[in-house]
């Protein structure tokens, strides 16, 4: 098993940040290369209403073609209890459900308060435990770092919502860096005190931006604490379309170049990952593609990890 989980969301994350609408077959064949470089769980899509953002319209066709790769943990973000049974009703593996930190982005994302959110994410793990097949169920503290909306977000509230979402039944909670605010000594304490209230076992992933340029330190100060799940975006793509500068998803390529580098296997072929890029660049040539380890090419005598 590999050291390390890369989960590349580029195909949720990604995409609804940008304008250009991606055809189905894109989409499948971005997926299928994804795999087949040995990338393990992909964010495939959001069960989120078609207006608000049609990028994403076809979520439920992506989980379907996603479900054929055995061995594949597809996920989906959901913002409510009917994109929740949307979900289910498709066969996603893995839900996520997002709890802004700070209540006013919470409101210009899903137009929900804290407490609305919380009893959603009640009625999500009841839908999840009667499932008729196994579903890991997170609820994600998005702008846990900070947000460009209300800028400091307390320790303290990062831990009180990470006690209320698993006290609303979620498996397992994540923390995400939304804004790019983050630096590596604030990941550092704000997992050391979400992990000491809600237990390790329940926060091993982080979702970090590299809007400022912390992306992969922030990353190392994740391992350094435990953390074994990052969320990345291939060639970069994304940010989140609610918040204003919330620019930089750490690039996958430059994510796997360094674990694989530091010795920790991700079970990632990197040099089919880095053809990858051909599909985005084909089918986005208007969208930069971001990543130091694609322009500059992989080092002489690099070897993967392999455990």
């Amino acid at each position: 098993m590999p050291a390390i989980l890369v989960s590349e969301v580029g195909p949720r994350d990604g995409l609804q940040s940008i304008d250009p609408i991606l055809p189905l077959s894109v989409k499948t064949a971005w997926i299928d290369a994804l795999v087949a470089a040995g990338v393990r769980e992909i964010e495939v899509g959001s069960f989120v209403p078609a207006k608000l953002l049609p990028q994403l319209a076809d979520t439920a066709a992506v989980v379907a073609h996603a479900l054929k790769h055995s061995g594949l943990t597809v996920a989906v973000l959901v913002p409510n209890a009917r994109g929740a049974e949307a979900a289910l009703a498709a066969g996603a593996h893995n839900l996520t459900l997002p709890l802004s930190a700070l209540e006013t982005h919470r409101l210009t994302n899903l137009r929900r308060t804290h407490a609305q959110v919380l009893e959603d994410a009640a009625a999500i793990a009841t839908l999840c435990k009667s499932a008729a097949y196994d579903v890991h169920f997170e609820g994600s503290v998005s702008t846990a770092f900070g947000c460009t909306l209300e800028g400091v977000v307390t320790e303290r509230k990062v831990v009180e919502l990470a006690e209320a979402l698993m006290a609303a039944g979620v498996d397992e909670v994540g923390l995400s860096d939304t804004t790019g605010y983050a630096n590596p000594a604030q990941v550092k304490s704000v997992v050391r005190a979400v992990h000491a209230a809600i237990g390790t076992q329940h926060l091993t992933g982080l979702h970090l931006h590299n809007t400022r340029g912390l992306g992969l330190a922030n990353v190392l100060a994740g391992l350094d604490v435990g953390i074994t799940t990052f969320d990345a975006s291939l060639a970069g793509l994304g940010g989140c379309p609610f918040a204003p500068g919330a620019s930089g998803n750490i690039v996958t390529e430059d994510l796997v170049f360094m674990l694989e580098a530091m010795g920790l296997d991700t079970g990632i072929d990197l040099p089919r990952l880095l053809d990858v890029r051909k599909i985005l660049a084909a089918a986005l040539p208007d969208e930069p593609l971001y990543g130091f380890t694609p322009d500059a090419g992989l080092p002489l005598g690099f070897a993967v990890a392999r455990g």
